[in-house]
């Protein structure tokens, strides 16, 4: 298989990897502009802009876009994140001119009718407060919230009710022209494809973009604090952050396989003490969350109210284990983990075409997957347990829990559980 990657005169990217053995094709165009490039009065018009294009350019309306792919037997989507907004879509070889056309027009074309602008808010506000209906991603948001408190990167992808309520056309306008610019996207395709069609095809359709300077995100700083809701929910939902590396951190990768050993998985150590051994929960996690200039640690389980204290401790223990009880076996076994990870969900094309399109985007190269699987390799128990310890070393420390906490045995505050 080989990467094949190219630039028109205006900056925009285009990348491909021929999967041999592969009758289908995963497209996507990734832009670097997500939920940190708001502005706060404007909190989810990223996400409100995806959900835009879809409804209607000047030759397709809604229902149109649908049908054009879907009469071939493809597929459509989109996705906004705090930094990038992806569309996507999974056709046949012979139909990639199609895609590539239905997504160059409704990122380019999109008419931002003020009627279905309405249509689509109320959409929105609905999913908002289905986010905020459900325990674990609402303490997810809260626990991010708190983490980066009053700055972009700690704000809701989705938006607020009120915010959202008031972005009007103007903003989703003003949000294409500042960051859709042709240097900060790129045109991403794995399977079966044939470079020189995608490139003449993206010259067709994204050449005529106009280059012009964006301003830059708002830097992330990872604060701390912590976050109580008490609510008569069926359990309690507990998450704790620390800062962490970022994509481009030497400890990025010592810190997934930190992760992996802490709460990776049914071998875990959280896992295994809090589930298997006290029955204090059905799940608990660890992960590590790299972004490009900040990273944070999570901790996250959901518990009954008579539990939370003790989970709570649990956790705290666990972290502080990780410093000097960490094993050949565990890291072999946490390395194993991550590198069969991303081999395996490396043989879908979507994956692939993702990774490029990230990589490129945030390091300027793809990395061969052979030399991130040796990234992995070379991280031994030495660099474990020293990262372990600067985990606890390093303030400041994020909580958030939701639930009927006022009931349960007292929580202590986030600064007693790491101590």
């Amino acid at each position: 298989m080989t990467i094949q990657r190219s630039r028109l005169t205006n900056g925009f990217t285009v990348v491909s990897e021929d999967m041999p053995g592969l009758e289908s094709t995963a497209l996507s165009v990734y832009v670097a502009a997500g939920s940190r490039h708001e502005a706060a009065r404007h909190n989810g018009v990223a996400h409100f802009l995806e959900h835009m294009v879809f409804k209607g350019t000047p030759t397709r309306n809604a229902i149109q876009i649908a049908e054009a792919i879907e009469d071939v037997g493809g597929y459509l989507n989109a996705c906004t994140s705090r930094e990038t907004t992806a569309y996507l879509a999974r056709m046949l070889p012979d139909d990639l001119p199609l895609a590539v056309e239905i997504i160059a027009d409704i990122m380019t074309c999109s008419s931002l009718d003020t009627d279905e602008l309405e249509l689509e808010r109320s959409v929105i506000l609905h999913e908002i407060a289905e986010i905020d209906d459900s325990p674990e991603d609402s303490v997810f948001e809260a626990l991010i919230r708190t983490a980066y408190p009053d700055q972009p990167y700690g704000r809701s992808i989705s938006g607020t009710l009120d915010r959202v309520s008031a972005l009007q056309r103007k903003d989703l306008t003003a949000f294409v022209d500042r960051h859709y610019c042709p240097s900060h996207m790129v045109l991403s395709a794995a399977g079966a494809v044939d470079h020189a069609r995608l490139c003449r095809l993206a010259e067709h359709h994204f050449g005529a973009l106009e280059q012009r300077p964006r301003p830059p995100a708002e830097p992330a700083q990872f604060r701390g604090g912590e976050m109580r809701d008490l609510r008569r929910d069926e359990q309690v939902q507990f998450a704790i952050a620390k800062p962490g590396p970022k994509l481009s951190d030497p400890d990025e990768a010592t810190a997934r396989v930190y992760a992996m050993i802490l709460g990776g998985g049914a071998s875990s150590r959280l896992f295994v003490e809090a589930r298997e051994k006290r029955g204090l929960c059905y799940a608990i996690s660890a992960s590590a969350m790299p972004g490009t200039d900040t990273g944070s640690l999570i901790l996250h389980a959901g518990t009954g109210e008579s539990e939370i204290k003790q989970l709570s401790e649990l956790c705290s223990s666990e972290m502080k284990r990780m410093a000097d009880g960490v094993s050949d076996r565990e890291v072999a076994r946490a390395k194993a983990n991550i590198r069969s990870g991303l081999v395996m969900g490396l043989e879908s094309p979507a994956n692939r075409a993702e990774r490029m399109a990230m990589l490129l985007l945030f390091r300027g190269e793809i990395e061969p997957v052979e030399q991130t699987v040796a990234r992995f390799d070379t991280v031994s128990i030495d660099c474990v347990r020293s990262y372990a310890e600067r985990v606890l070393a390093q303030p400041p420390t994020a909580m958030a829990v939701r639930g009927a906490i006022d009931q349960a045995p007292s929580l202590p505050s986030i600064e007693a559980c790491l101590a």
